[in-house]
């Protein structure tokens, strides 16, 4: 009896090694090439990057997960909102990938935590090598030879994107390779990680809040000889980048209204900032 009972037990646990699917180097090559495709070719001002990771992630999160259910959980996760250098977010993708191989559907907060953590620092450094110095160094060779009328120019810069499209899937199973051993590593201290990853998103988000988002009001109020500023005397005195905040928060809020989108909320910015510019309420 105890021998058929161990025997049950085994091959109970076969069948669960069995439906672990392994993501092998050709999975990564297929997800990472849809996502360079795809990545600015359906970029929208709501989730900008997501919809192109979720198109890019769905073959290899099919084989992932099993249920349906969990197959499109994960799939609806990799919608939310997600902005970073094409080149770097390969490697942020890769390493969310070995995530969810490792921990499917449980690791669902873990992969965004990731994402959103990451995703600011890696642009700062994937815009300042991929936008500014590469395109500067070798377009410039490139432009300099064609001005000169030799074509080896153009060629060079079409011979340089080619090799740079097998970096962007180098680089994605890099980040799929150090996503496993940063698994492997913390083993039950995932869960820290996961809110250490929180912390630094949502550290992210605010640093973005009071440098992206940009509202100066023009008033000034005068009482005899003395002058002052509404947005420097006042409000900058009480809390530097207030209004930015207060912005934020009432779009946040807007969000969570089912009668508000994405889209609704930027044409009411658009019109609340050209009508209070026209009557001279804020000012560039």
């Amino acid at each position: 009896m105890s021998n058929e009972m161990n025997k049950e037990m085994s091959q109970g646990t076969d069948v669960q090694t069995e439906e672990r699917y392994q993501v092998t180097k050709r999975d990564l090559r297929k997800t990472a090439a849809r996502y360079n495709f795809m990545a600015c070719n359906i970029f929208n001002y709501e989730s900008q990057m997501g919809p192109a990771i979720a198109w890019a992630m769905a073959p290899v999160l099919r084989k992932i997960y099993k249920k349906d259910d969990e197959y499109k959980m994960a799939l609806n996760n990799h919608f939310n909102y997600f902005n970073s250098t094409t080149v770097m977010s390969s490697m942020i993708l890769g390493a969310t990938l070995a995530v969810e191989e490792k921990d499917g559907i449980a690791a669902k907060d873990t992969v965004q935590s990731l994402k959103t953590s990451l995703m600011g620092p890696f642009a700062g450094v994937g815009d300042t090598l991929v936008w500014v110095l590469w395109p500067t160094i070798i377009g410039s060779i490139s432009g300099y030879m064609a001005q000169q009328g030799n074509p080896l120019g153009a060629i060079i810069w079409l011979l340089c994107n080619i090799a740079f499209w097998f970096v962007k899937s180098k680089m994605f199973q890099i980040g799929y390779t150090s996503g496993t051993k940063l698994i492997t590593n913390l083993g039950k201290r995932l869960t820290v990680f996961t809110e250490a990853a929180s912390i630094m998103g949502l550290s992210v988000v605010g640093a973005l809040i009071a440098t992206s988002v940009k509202i100066t009001i023009a008033l000034n109020f005068k009482v005899g000889e003395v002058a002052l500023n509404l947005q420097t005397d006042i409000l900058d005195k009480i809390m530097p980048s207030l209004l930015p905040v207060l912005l934020t928060l009432l779009v946040y809020k807007l969000l969570g209204n089912k009668k508000w989108t994405a889209t609704k909320l930027i044409l009411l910015i658009i019109v609340i900032s050209l009508v209070c510019a026209f009557f001279g309420i804020l000012t560039v």
